[in-house]
């Protein structure tokens, strides 16, 4: 079987997606300690940007045009808030509250190679139901890596995610799919959070996919919000989302982002 169009690479552009990995997972610990009430959510994406140029990359989101929008993406950052699924815009305006959830996404773009991640964040004391959200979501990404391996099919990775994430009484939107990362921050093949076990097309040893379920409490229902760019539940209630950027291996997933400096700097909040 061909796979045209997707992300399989070698070992050296491997470590170059894997270099742009680190600087995505160490930006997503320097701006940790600054999640809090009070600031906006335009200062975060400031400091995504300096950092980013700092170690010698480039935002991958700013300036990129998905072919279903006008104009390119104009921040470094996505900033999606409570009720937002994906794709909020960040805004001198927009200040955190304690209370809230919000979900950073972020792409980095090393010597043409880019890496994607995700993660939501408490923004203070937060209640019990997202709490719980945010745990589920988090463990269905967990639950669908253990599929990324050569071999494994499609629809596994969707299944483990979709069946872990409905056993919580939780939706995922089966529009929002991860995708295949790597020359391009998204390419072919879409990644869907949804599927059948033993479905799907078998995974080829050194795919680079970017794998994030998008966890909605209550409805998997979605709609664009009306700056034009921001998706958000239908019926207003709160989703989570997290990603990973990760190879597909013969023994199993090489998770190339990391959660770790993330929970460095929450250990020291």
């Amino acid at each position: 079987m061909t796979y045209e169009g997707w992300p399989i690479y070698s070992e050296a552009q491997i470590q170059l997606i894997a270099s742009a990995a680190d600087i995505l997972s160490r930006l997503f610990g320097y701006l940790t300690p600054h999640i809090l009430p009070g600031v906006s959510t335009a200062e975060l994406d400031q400091m995504a940007e300096e950092f980013v140029r700092r170690e010698g990359a480039e935002p991958a989101f700013k300036g990129y045009k998905p072919p279903f929008e006008e104009a390119p993406y104009p921040y470094t950052l996505c900033v999606s808030i409570d009720e937002e699924v994906v794709h909020g815009l960040p805004s001198p305006h927009r200040y955190l509250q304690s209370g809230q959830i919000v979900t950073i996404d972020c792409g980095v773009r090393l010597e043409g190679f880019h890496a994607d991640m995700a993660y939501t964040f408490s923004v203070g004391t937060v209640s019990p139901q997202a709490r719980k959200l945010l745990q589920v979501a988090k463990e269905a990404l967990y639950r669908g890596l253990l599929y990324a391996r050569a071999g494994a099919h499609m629809g596994d990775i969707g299944h483990a995610i979709f069946s872990y994430v409905k056993s919580y009484n939780f939706a995922v939107s089966e529009q929002l799919t991860g995708h295949g990362v790597g020359e391009a921050i998204h390419m072919p093949p879409d990644v869907p959070n949804v599927g059948k076990p033993s479905k799907g097309v078998r995974l080829p040893e050194n795919l680079v996919i970017a794998i994030e379920p998008m966890v909605q409490m209550g409805s998997r229902r979605i709609l664009r919000g009306a700056d034009g760019w921001s998706v958000r539940t239908k019926d207003g209630q709160l989703a989570a989302h997290f990603e990973h950027t990760v190879v597909v291996r013969r023994h199993g997933p090489q998770v190339l982002t990391s959660f770790e400096p993330i929970m460095k700097a929450l250990a020291h909040v």
